[in-house]
């Protein structure tokens, strides 16, 4: 054994010398180094989240806080007289006949712009897939009529449909066919279809986005297996794109019942406001904007757009569960309960 006494660190050694201390490692943050670099992360994150948070705020927590409040009272909008009236206007929103058919022509026009948006998407997706000439091209002046602004597709509906002057009663004229009032019933339905159909690239965006990422192996092997191109799409390219397509349906769901300004801009033929549309057009919508705006009845109306909301979200969580077993994802779900690691020496 060593006769060297080993000595704690500052403690006076046999020859008299006190033991040095060991110092920080070279490289090593202080105390005072790390407090200034959590000082400059939280800096630059709440500078960088701050206009998001703010905008959140202003723009959608206080409008959804106070028409929550105005949905418990009787306001119109204009003087100080309003007063608390509870669940009022929620109990009528639910009984209201009106309100209640225009809350159905808005799942029937959502029931069927939404399978048929989608079809039409993924069909004209399938399509510019293909390896032919000038693919960028055709996928340009599809994708050219969903750039164009809602209230420009509107106008030109408008101008097409006109039941005067209109390029589709001219064509009707040609072949010697009676002019139809496209703008009024029972065909300004069929037209707010078509131009809810005019939008349908935004759709095939999505949709050959997600063709770009099916594998083409699988591809090759079921064409060495002998499948057709029928037992391809159904077997391969549907399953692989269920997400998407599940991402479409829910994003087409909330824009449905929400739909306002095409209504209000192509299907009135007359300039006497809200009141002239259509009845077979007269959505939620535009109910709830007749009564801010043309009845003044602001706590109503507030009670039936937080209505909707609740409505979106059960349907939003309906079709969740339903699609359960239906949409497939690449990566495979985690397992519900994580296998426990095992030790050495351990059971």
């Amino acid at each position: 054994m060593s006769t060297e006494q080993i000595t704690a660190p500052g403690a006076p050694s046999p020859s008299g010398e006190t033991a040095a201390r060991p110092g920080p490692r070279a490289g090593a943050p202080t105390g005072r180094r790390r407090s200034s670099l959590t000082t400059r992360r939280a800096f630059s994150f709440y500078a960088f989240a701050g206009p998001w948070v703010l905008g959140f705020l202003a723009l959608t927590a206080f409008p959804l806080g106070y028409a929550l409040w105005l949905s418990l009272t009787n306001s119109d909008g204009l003087s100080n007289n309003s007063r608390f009236v509870g669940l009022a206007n929620y109990r009528e929103v639910l009984t209201d006949p009106e309100t209640l058919s225009s809350l159905a022509r808005t799942g029937v026009f959502t029931a069927i712009t939404v399978p048929l948006t989608l079809a039409a998407g993924l069909l004209l997706a399938v399509l510019v897939n293909q390896p032919i000439r000038a693919r960028g091209l055709f996928r340009t002046l599809l994708y050219l009529p969903a750039v164009v602004p809602p209230v420009g597709a509107a106008l030109t509906f408008k101008l097409i449909f006109d039941r005067d002057s209109g390029a589709a009663n001219g064509f009707l004229d040609a072949l010697n066919i009676d002019g139809v009032s496209w703008l009024m019933d029972p065909y300004a339905r069929w037209v707010l279809i078509t131009l809810t159909l005019w939008g349908a690239g935004n759709a095939m965006i999505v949709s050959l986005a997600g063709l770009q990422d099916v594998p083409k192996e699988l591809y090759e092997a079921a064409r060495i297996d002998g499948a057709n191109t029928w037992q391809t799409f159904t077997r391969i390219t549907l399953p692989l794109l269920s997400p998407v397509l599940f991402f479409q349906v829910i994003t087409g769901i909330i824009a449905a019942v929400q739909s306002f300004l095409p209504l209000l801009i192509s299907l009135d033929p007359t300039p006497r406001g809200v009141t002239s549309v259509p009845e077979g057009n007269y959505l939620f919508m535009i109910h709830v904007f007749a009564q801010y705006f043309a009845n003044g009845r602001y706590g109503y109306a507030s009670a039936m757009l937080w209505v909707l909301f609740l409505i979106i979200i059960m349907i939003t969580f309906l079709v969740f569960k339903l699609s359960k077993g239906a949409v497939f994802y690449a990566v495979d779900p985690e397992p519900d309960k994580p296998s426990r690691p095992r030790t050495l020496g351990g059971k």
